[in-house]
């Protein structure tokens, strides 16, 4: 009988624990920091993925750019593609859509889906005044996107934006530079 209370004990202890855990990492992160706002119609065209934290769907990619284009219901057509471990590989493709989260409070803040039902926050958080290059974020900060209209980028510039998204609370230390082909 005496063992019974004490394992009752410490599943208390443990949830109390796993609950306090939880709320402490709910209270220090601060609420993700968006630019103040988005032309999207400058947005759109192909960016090249410079870095971003690995995820499954990007496994074994390289040469990854994106391409947004304009709709006709004036969401935005999503073409991701990357190529599988070699520069000459075959092309990897996927096609979303995304839209404003919130037209009336930013344009910053999108949603992206590319199969129902699922679908994700798109937070740009740091932007070029000549959309040269942008960095994407997720409100949890399990995502990051280091983009840029070209292939390269300056080291001076890239080290900054990873300063940034640093002080916004990202672990940078998972951010892994992309492989992408000289310019031609």
């Amino acid at each position: 009988m005496q063992g019974k209370p004490r394992r009752v004990w410490a599943v208390r202890i443990g949830l109390w624990a796993a609950l306090s855990s939880a709320l402490l990492g709910c209270q220090t992160a601060a609420p993700l920091r968006v630019v103040p706002d988005v032309d999207l119609e400058r947005y759109l065209g192909r960016w090249y993925e410079i870095a971003s934290f690995p995820h499954r769907f990007q496994r074994g990619c390289v040469a990854t750019a994106a391409t947004y284009t304009l709709r006709d219901d004036g969401r935005i057509r999503v073409e991701n593609q990357c190529r599988d471990g070699s520069f000459d590989a075959e092309l990897r493709r996927a096609e979303g859509v995304a839209w404003l989260a919130d037209p009336d409070r930013s344009t910053a803040k999108l949603k992206v889906q590319f199969f129902w039902p699922f679908r994700g926050d798109y937070w740009i958080i740091e932007l070029d005044p000549d959309y040269r290059f942008a960095v994407v974020g997720h409100p949890s900060r399990n995502y990051l996107w280091i983009l840029s209209r070209s292939r390269s980028m300056d080291a001076a510039l890239y080290e900054d934006l990873v300063a940034r998204a640093a002080a916004q609370g990202f672990d940078v230390s998972r951010l892994e530079r992309t492989p992408q082909p000289p310019a031609s």
